[in-house]
């Protein structure tokens, strides 16, 4: 099973960072508004990256990670991809 790692940008410029098995159905839901979280207040969403991971776990990892970025970071992650990190 394929999850993915997400990043949407919100109509307030912020980034929410997340992870699911099923991309379409996930942002679908958070621009529905169904979850109370931090997009909630922030929509419209526009999905700006994702990535395949091979295990939930990887998917997690990777989310918590990027968290922790600065915006600058991030916005070189949306730009140039994952592999841009790998050294």
């Amino acid at each position: 099973m394929e999850f993915y790692l997400y990043i949407l940008k919100c109509n307030d410029e912020s980034y929410y960072i997340g992870h699911t098995e099923n991309l379409e159905k996930r942002v679908s839901e958070h621009n529905e508004g169904l979850y109370k979280c931090y997009t909630f207040n922030r929509r419209p969403l526009k999905l700006v990256y994702t990535e395949k991971f091979t295990s939930r776990l990887e998917a997690l990892t990777a989310e918590r990670k990027i968290k922790k970025w600065t915006r600058q970071k991030k916005e070189r992650l949306i730009m140039f991809g994952w592999k841009s990190f790998i050294k």
